[in-house]
């Protein structure tokens, strides 16, 4: 849509090098049935050039002939307008007129190519649609879909411009409508009417809402509906089937799942898929977008898809075509989680994410269906990619509505969901139901063939344990399933579970055992080759660096990891780093960049919902803020996570991971502010509780803390034992 305004423009600059002028031929009039065949398109030529048609009697020649005689002297430029229902005889007649007519220019407009040699396509692009809801109303206004829409609606609607609060809401309209200049300029004629709020709701059942075309355009363009008609009803049937079954992928898919979903075995068999997509995309109906790393992707316009959809409707093929979605989706799936945990990790993630709204639509179709079994396998299969790419909140909406299912004949299945969605509830900070927790973990002693899977899901609810403070039930979760990885020989089990012994090793400063299990969960995943793992081990390795006051290799190894979780787009791990980094940058007494990486840390696991990520990036802010003397930031920094560490132990009824360390920084904040009183009542607090975890780095560092508030007390001769 807009080709003829568009050519209309290139001709008027064109004409100047034209000295016989330039002439537009609406082809429209004719009918693609009845003058498909004949010379109507020649004798329309020759009524708009100003020839004169008609032939003496028994005259043999054609108005092709007539129209080559008379053009063969000139110099003029012919636009053809709409072409595409008449593309071959305006191709047989073009192949006539150039070879005789060398100073005949043609500018053609259609939806399909005429493939003649010589010829040069121009796909017109939709009008540049702005990428951000909340941007600034003038940078906003400065995409073509945007100002095309707010001067047609300023002059359908008085007073009507773009400011702050409707920015948002014109940016949604013209992403909505994929800056097809004819629907936005149908959508600003309903501003008057329905509002702005109103247009964008209505935009949900588009095709009654646009239908205020002008009187004087023609029929086809007076409403969204007729311009998408006057293409459909141009395709074959096999086409349309094709057309339609595609509209189910709601962001366009690669070819193996078009050949799934849109095949019938009847008239659209699945070899002919691909043939059928080619005519498609030559006809502008279906984008072919090979910019990605995986393959050309097939997809529809918003627009395009809504009419696909409504055509699936009234065809009573919308249930069958998006449990065919929903099967090919969940197979991808299963066939994906077996080679998230190795060397092509980095091609199945990229994989799933490009497929993610595909997968949502196939659980969406799944749980509208009931089908719980297929539920549960498509989810099982899909969490560890969420987990990895720290997607906790998807994967806790989408476990929760396939266990909200009815029973099931995989119980095995659903006790697995069951531990992932335990998991994942504490990684988000919930209320812990240990009922719930104790059921899953009962459900996956079922012997169900695969211990190895039953073991890695024992040890990430251990690992979500410990990060909720748990430490006595998480420990035993993650030993059990390290020991029941290596009786299996599942190396990848046995790796995972080393790097969550490593970071026990680091609470209790057992630097034996950090280098010990650290060193062995990276020669493993090295083996693997599991990107994902290494950044993990090298967390403990890089930790245990830091430890031993090795802040050049600490600092080496962090970069590394940093450089890594970005290559993978692991934004949690990417923060972790970040966290680390502003931690050691703490330690080497430099605050200014200690808090530029914490900061960045805490913007990332905030925007990722991601309570242990946000904890450490807080705990780093704090930290450079007391050390830097910027007490009152500290204090705001510390009480949040005091407040938290409180809430997590009187659901758990344990001691929170690290809570030592907020006493210890809480108990200097206070020192600093001559509060002896206070800072003695934190460090206490924070030496019976190290000594409780068996933590002596964190027993040293309470020590050491109390000394100064002793010695703060006047109590000098004891401030020195505690120093001993």
């Amino acid at each position: 849509v807009g080709k003829t305004r568009l050519a209309v423009a290139a001709a008027h600059r064109l004409a100047e090098g034209c000295p016989d002028g330039a002439w537009l031929v609406d082809l429209t009039a004719l009918a693609p049935t009845r003058d498909a065949a004949t010379d109507a398109p020649a004798e329309l030529v020759m009524a708009a050039v100003g020839i004169q048609p008609a032939a003496g009697p028994g005259d043999p020649a054609t108005g092709a002939d007539r129209l080559a005689g008379a053009l063969r002297g000139r110099h003029l430029l012919l636009v053809l307008d709409n072409c595409e229902h008449l593309v071959e005889s305006v191709a047989a007649l073009l192949a006539g007129l150039l070879p005789v007519a060398p100073g005949l220019r043609v500018l053609a407009t259609s939806q399909a190519p005429l493939e003649l040699a010589g010829e040069v396509l121009w796909e017109v692009p939709p009008l540049g649609v702005p990428d951000d809801a909340g941007a600034d109303p003038q940078r906003l206004a400065r995409a073509s879909a945007v100002a095309l829409f707010v001067a047609r609606a300023a002059a359908s609607s008085r007073g009507f411009a773009l400011t702050g609060d409707s920015a948002p809401l014109v940016a949604q309209v013209c992403r909505r409508l994929d800056g097809i200049p004819l629907a936005l300029e149908l959508a600003a004629t309903r501003v008057r009417a329905l509002g702005l709020r109103g247009l964008v709701a209505g935009l949900d059942d588009r095709f009654r809402v646009l239908t205020a075309g002008p009187r004087d355009a023609p029929a086809r363009q007076r409403t969204l509906t007729a311009v998408i008609d006057w293409s459909w009803g141009l395709l074959t049937e096999p086409e349309r089937g094709v057309l339609r079954r595609l509209a189910v992928h709601p962001d366009g898919c690669a070819l193996p799942a078009a050949e799934a979903v849109c095949a019938d075995g009847v008239g659209v068999p699945g070899p002919a898929v691909l043939g059928l997509l080619a005519q498609l995309v030559d006809r502008s109906l279906v984008v072919a977008d090979d910019r990605g790393t995986d393959g050309v992707r097939y997809r529809l316009l918003e627009s395009v898809a809504a009419y696909g959809l409504d055509r699936l409707r009234e065809a009573g093929e919308l249930a069958d075509v998006r449990r065919r979605h929903a099967g090919h989706h969940t197979e991808l799936a299963i066939r994906a989680e077996p080679l998230l945990y190795g060397p092509d990790q980095r091609t199945w993630l990229r994989r799933l994410d490009v497929e993610a709204a595909n997968l949502r639509a196939a659980l969406d179709t799944l749980v509208g269906d009931d089908a719980a079994d297929a539920a549960l396998r498509l989810v099982n299969a899909l969490t560890w990619s969420w987990i990895v790419r720290g997607r906790l909140v998807e994967a806790r909406r989408a476990l929760d509505a396939a266990l909200r299912l009815g029973g099931t004949a995989d119980p095995a299945a659903r006790a697995r969901a069951l531990t992932w969605r335990a998991a994942i509830g504490l990684q988000l900070g919930e209320d812990r139901d240990a009922a719930a927790r104790q059921a899953a973990v009962a459900g996956l002693d079922r012997d169900d063939g695969d211990a190895a899977g039953q073991a890695r899901a024992r040890w990430f609810l251990g690992r979500a344990l410990l990060d909720g403070g748990e430490l006595e039930t998480g420990t035993a979760l993650v030993r059990g399933a390290l020991d029941t990885c290596r009786a299996v020989g599942d190396r990848w089990g046995e790796a995972a579970a080393l790097t969550t012994t490593a970071q026990l090793a680091h609470v209790r400063g057992d630097l034996a055992a950090i280098e010990r299990d650290a060193g062995r969960s990276v020669e493993l995943f090295r083996a693997l080759g599991d990107r994902w793992g290494l950044l993990q081990a090298t967390e403990w390795l890089g930790g245990l660096a830091e430890m031993t006051g090795d802040f050049e290799r600490a600092i080496a190894l962090n970069r590394d990891g940093l450089r890594l979780a970005e290559e993978l787009a692991l934004p949690i791990d990417a923060a972790g780093r970040l966290a680390w980094l502003g931690w050691i940058s703490t330690q080497l007494g430099d605050h200014p960049q200690a808090r530029e990486y914490c900061e960045e840390a805490l913007r990332i696991t905030t925007e990722q919902d991601y309570p242990p990520g946000m904890v450490m990036a807080e705990l780093g802010l704090a930290v450079a803020a007391r050390r830097d003397g910027k007490l009152d930031i500290a204090e705001a920094h510390l009480g949040s996570l005091l407040a938290e560490a409180r809430r997590q132990e009187a659901l758990s009824g344990a001691p929170v991971v690290y809570l030592s360390l907020r006493l210890i920084e809480l108990g200097y904040l206070a020192e600093s502010r001559g509060d002896a009183a206070t800072a003695l009542a934190r460090h206490r607090e924070a030496v019976a509780l190290a000594r409780g975890m068996e933590a002596p780095r964190d027993l040293a560092g309470a020590l050491e803390g109390l000394a100064a508030a002793t010695a703060l007390a006047g109590e000098h001769g004891e401030a020195a034992r505690l120093l001993g």
